[in-house]
């Protein structure tokens, strides 16, 4: 008895001691299992490819230093920035030749950050691996976003409506 107990907890053991990669979906974005915290985000930190892994944790770095206390989760294979109890103001995400940062109420920052969305209340930032990245102002707009009502995680547009915009 003593040792079939053994052998399945040494069994157990090398199951867990081997680690699967993150996969990589179209556009390099990592396959991270959702989950709230920092982990899950240094996970995807760690598993974003090449220059675009560096990005992610500039951004990362910055929006935690610009907001203390910053709320973090992974969803849709996205990092989510947010306030507890006003949702979440960004998120992040890895494409082929950029990574989009999203400002879920970027249209109300000065300046507006540039890239358009089918979403009114939305604005983007892309980040190519030359773009010189200007984190004045990046960290203006994180300020300025993270003190705004955020995204509940339901559909922007019952988010609108809630916070009296149409």
């Amino acid at each position: 008895m003593r040792k079939k107990v053994v052998r399945k907890i040494a069994k157990k053991a090398r199951k867990g001691a081997v680690k699967e990669e993150p996969v990589l979906l179209s556009g390099g974005n990592p396959q991270i299992a959702k989950g709230d915290g920092d982990a899950p985000v240094r996970a995807y930190l760690a598993a974003m490819p090449g220059w675009k892994r560096i990005i992610g944790r500039r951004l990362d770095a910055l929006i935690t230093s610009t907001v203390p206390g910053v709320r973090k989760a992974v969803k849709w294979n996205s990092p989510f920035y947010g306030v507890e109890g006003q949702g979440w103001f960004l998120n992040f995400h890895c494409f082929s030749r950029y990574v989009k940062v999203a400002f879920f109420r970027g249209s109300a920052l000065r300046p507006l950050p540039p890239g358009e969305s089918k979403h009114p209340d939305v604005r983007y930032l892309d980040i190519r691996e030359d773009d010189a990245i200007d984190e004045e102002r990046l960290k203006a707009w994180i300020e300025q976003a993270a003190a705004l009502p955020g995204w509940s995680g339901s559909s922007l547009e019952s988010t609108t409506r809630q916070n009296g915009r149409k």
